[in-house]
C-alpha cells in the first residue's frame, strides 16, 4: 500500500526552527534541573510529557502547527531527563580527587559522544525493537496520548486541557521557586532535624526532614511501593545501621549529629552500597531472558520481511541513510580515540597511550552497542524512568576496572594506581552515556510512531537534543560543585550532595584497582539486598498491590535522610490523591495534572538551586541571602513547616477543581 496521504496529500509542519528553539530552550532548563536534583537525590524525573505540555501550549498560536511538530519539541527536551544521567558517573573523577572541577570542553565532549553514539546505535534497532515488536513502551505511549489529546481536532477540549496542563507546571515551578528562595533567606527552615544519643554506651541516631518541594514532588512520580521501600531502606540505615556501628566505636565524646553523620558517611553508606549494587545487578539479571528472546524474535521477524527499497518506504518508516550513520559513528570514534589517548598521556600513562586509546574505543565500541541493544529493550519493557541505568554503569565500571589490572597495572608502578582509576571512570563515562540516550531514544520513536511522525527526522531531533544538553551539563557540575561539593570527596562540608551513584560507581572501580575498600560493609549490604529481593519476590506472588524494589531499599540506605523521608511523604500524598482521582469524573485527566504539578515543582526548585548556587559560589558565603540570624531558627522551623503543609494542600486542591472545572466544560 502506497502512503500517499501521509507523503504528498497532507503537508505536515514537523522539523521546523521554530520548534527546534523552543526544544533546545526547555532542553537547556530541564537538564539543568535534572543535573541539581539528580546529585541531591539520586533520582531524575522524565522530561518528555512536561515537555509536551509545554510545546503545545507554546505552539498553540500557530494555526500551521501539528502534532508532530510538538513530538518534535518534546523529543529533543527528552535529552534532559536522560543525558543528565551522566551524574551517574562523572562527579566520581571529582570524588577520587583527580579533578577539582569539570573542564568544559573534555565533559562536553564525553556528553555529546556518547550520546551522538547512542542515537546511531538505537537506530539499526527501531524496527527490531519499536515497528516490530509488542514491548509495551509505557512512557512512549504515555507520551503519546498526551499529544494526541493536546494536539486533537477538538480544538477546544484540546485547548483547555492543554492551558490547564501548563497552569499546573508553571504554577507548581513558580511555588517551589518562590519557598526555596525564601528557604535561602533562612526565615523558613530547610528542614526539620534531630540527632539523639540511644542509651549510654555510645549509639547515636537521627533524622533529617527536608522541606523540599522537588523531593516530594518525587515521591509522587515514583509511587507509594518506592517510597515505602526507600522509607524501609532509611530504617534500616538509620535504626540500624548508624546506631550499631557507633556503638562499635564507642565514642561518647564527639556530639551525637557529628558522630551520626560520620558513621553513616564512613560505614552505611557502604552498607547501602552494597545492597544498590546486587539490587541493580539483580534487576539486569532478570531482563537477561526476555531481552534475549525478544531481540531474537525480533530480528528473526524482520529477516522474513523482505526490506523494500529506501525511496518506496512509507514516510513513517524512513530512518537515517545506513550510510549516514555508519559515516557518524566512525566520526565519533575519531575524536573519542584522541581522548582517550590524551587522558592517557596527561595522567602519566605515556608509556600505554597507545594501548590505552586502541583498546579504549574498542571497549566503547563493543560494550556501547551491548548496553545500547539492553538499554533499548529495557526501556520498552518497563520504562526509561526504572530502567537500572546504575547496574549498567556498575556493570561497566567493574570490567573496565578488571581489563586494567591485566593488561595495564602490571606495567605500572604503585602511583599510578590512581590514574588508572581516573581512567576507568573516565572510559565508563562515555559508555554510560551510550547507554543512557539509547535507553530513551526507542521510547522517543516509539511515541513517534504512535503519532505518525517521520523517524529521521526525530532521529535528527534526538542529536540536537544531545549536544543542547551537553553544553549545559558541565557548567552546572561545576558551578554545584563549587558552592556544595559532593559527598565523599576530600574536604566535603555538611552542605555536600550526596551524588549517590557517582559515590558507589567511584568506590567500586577504586577498589578493583586499588584494593582499598571495606568489603566487608559492601557484603553486609548484598546481604541485605538480597534478602529484599526474596521478600519482594514473596510480595510478587501474594499481592500485585504493594512490591518492595530492592534498589529503592539499597537507595534508603545509601542516601540520607534528608534526600528519603519527604520522598516517603511525597509518595503517601500522591498515592492518596490518585485514589481520590479514581473516584472523580475525569479519573485519567486529574491524575495527569497531579503528574505535570510535581514535574514543575521539581523544575521551579532545582532551576532555583542551581541559581542560590551560582550566588553562593561567587559571593563566597555559605548563606548570601539570609535575612536573619540563627536565633530564629526554632521559628523558621515552625514557619516553614506549616507553610509547607499549606501550601501542599492548596496546590493539589488547585488542581482538583482545574480537573472538575474541565469536566464541567465538556458536558
Amino acid at each position: 500500500m502506497i502512503d500517499r496521504p501521509a507523503d504528498s496529500a497532507q503537508k505536515r509542519t514537523e522539523l521546523t526552527l521554530r520548534g527546534i528553539l523552543i526544544g533546545v530552550v526547555i532542553t537547556v532548563v530541564f537538564t539543568a534541573a535534572n543535573v541539581f536534583f539528580g546529585l541531591k537525590a539520586g533520582l531524575t524525573f522524565a522530561t518528555s510529557i512536561p515537555a509536551a505540555v509545554l510545546s503545545m501550549a507554546l505552539l498553540r498560536g500557530f494555526r500551521d502547527s501539528s502534532i508532530q511538530e510538538n513530538n518534535i519539541v518534546q523529543t529533543i527536551a527528552s535529552a534532559a531527563g536522560t543525558l543528565s544521567s551522566i551524574i551517574f558517573v562523572l562527579p566520581g573523577m571529582i570524588m577520587i580527587g583527580w579533578w577539582s572541577g569539570f573542564p568544559f570542553w573534555i565533559s562536553f565532549a564525553v556528553c555529546a559522544l556518547g550520546g551522538v553514539l547512542g542515537v546511531m546505535y538505537s537506530i539499526p534497532l527501531r524496527r527490531a525493537l519499536v515497528t516490530g515488536s509488542d514491548l509495551p513502551y509505557p512512557e512512549g505511549v504515555a507520551c503519546a496520548e498526551v499529544l494526541k489529546v493536546g494536539s486533537g481536532d477538538e480544538r477546544t477540549n484540546a485547548t483547555g486541557e492543554s492551558r490547564a496542563g501548563l497552569f499546573a507546571v508553571v504554577g507548581g515551578a513558580v511555588v517551589s521557586a518562590v519557598f526555596a528562595v525564601v528557604v535561602a533567606t533562612q526565615v523558613f527552615a530547610s528542614d526539620v532535624v534531630g540527632y539523639f544519643r540511644l542509651g549510654r554506651r555510645g549509639a547515636v541516631s537521627g533524622f533529617d526532614l527536608s522541606l523540599s518541594f522537588a523531593l516530594f514532588a518525587i515521591g509522587h512520580l515514583v509511587g507509594l511501593s518506592v517510597g515505602i521501600a526507600m522509607l524501609i531502606g532509611a530504617l534500616i540505615g538509620w535504626g540500624w545501621g548508624v546506631p550499631h556501628y557507633s556503638l562499635l566505636a564507642g565514642d561518647l565524646a564527639t556530639a551525637a549529629a557529628d558522630l551520626a553523620q560520620a558513621t553513616w558517611s564512613h560505614k552505611v553508606r557502604f552498607v547501602g552500597a552494597g545492597a544498590i549494587g546486587v539490587s541493580a545487578i539483580w534487576t539486569l539479571a532478570k531482563l537477561v531472558k526476555p531481552v534475549i528472546g525478544g531481540l531474537s524474535g525480533a530480528m528473526a521477524a524482520a529477516r522474513v520481511r523482505k526490506a523494500g527499497r529506501a525511496d518506496s518506504l512509507p514516510r513513517t518508516e524512513r530512518d537515517l541513510p545506513i550510510g549516514i550513520v555508519g559515516l557518524i559513528t566512525l566520526l565519533c570514534f575519531l575524536p573519542i580515540a584522541w581522548l582517550l589517548g590524551y587522558f592517557a598521556r596527561t595522567s602519566g600513562l605515556g608509556e600505554h597511550t597507545m594501548l590505552l586509546a586502541i583498546g579504549g574505543v574498542a571497549f566503547v565500541v563493543l560494550m556501547g552497542f551491548f548496553v545500547s541493544t539492553v538499554c533499548g529493550y529495557m526501556a520498552g519493557l518497563i520504562g526509561s524512568s526504572n530502567s537500572p541505568l546504575s547496574g549498567v554503569g556498575i556493570l561497566v565500571v567493574i570490567a573496565a576496572a578488571l581489563l586494567l589490572v591485566l593488561f595495564v597495572k602490571p606495567h605500572v608502578d604503585a602511583q599510578a594506581g590512581k590514574a588508572l582509576v581516573a581512567f576507568a571512570l573516565f572510559i565508563t563515562s562515555v559508555v554510560f552515556t551510550v547507554a543512557a540516550i539509547a535507553n530513551n531514544n526507542l521510547q522517543d520513536l516509539k511515541t513517534g510512531q504512535l503519532v505518525d511522525a517521520t523517524p529521521w527526522k526525530q532521529q535528527v531531533a534526538l542529536v540536537i537534543g544531545v549536544v543542547a544538553g551537553a553544553a549545559v551539563i558541565p557548567p552546572v557540575l561545576d558551578l554545584v560543585n563549587k558552592a556544595y561539593g559532593f559527598a565523599g570527596m576530600p574536604g566535603a562540608g555538611p552542605s555536600a550532595l550526596p551524588a549517590p551513584q557517582a559515590g558507589l560507581i567511584s568506590a567500586l572501580g577504586r577498589g578493583v584497582i586499588q584494593g582499598d575498600i571495606d568489603w566487608s560493609l559492601i557484603e553486609v549490604g548484598a546481604l541485605i539486598g538480597v534478602a529484599v529481593i526474596v521478600l519482594d519476590a514473596l510480595l510478587a506472588r501474594t499481592t500485585k498491590q504493594l512490591r518492595l524494589p530492592p534498589l529503592a531499599v539499597g537507595l534508603g540506605i545509601y542516601l540520607p535522610t534528608s534526600s528519603t523521608l519527604m520522598v516517603v511523604v511525597g509518595a503517601v500524598v500522591g498515592w492518596y490523591f490518585e485514589r481520590r482521582a479514581g473516584r472523580s469524573p475525569r479519573p485519567e485527566a486529574t491524575r495527569q495534572l497531579g503528574v505535570l504539578l510535581a514535574s514543575g515543582l521539581i523544575v521551579g526548585e532545582s532551576i532555583i538551586g542551581v541559581v542560590i548556587a551560582a550566588v553562593v559560589a561567587f559571593s563566597g558565603r555559605a548563606a548570601p541571602l539570609a535575612l536573619v540570624g540563627p536565633g530564629f531558627a526554632d521559628t523558621a522551623i515552625f514557619l516553614g513547616a506549616a507553610v509547607f503543609a499549606g501550601l501542599v494542600f492548596a496546590l493539589y486542591r488547585w488542581i482538583w477543581r482545574m480537573a472538575i472545572r474541565g469536566q464541567a466544560g465538556r458536558t
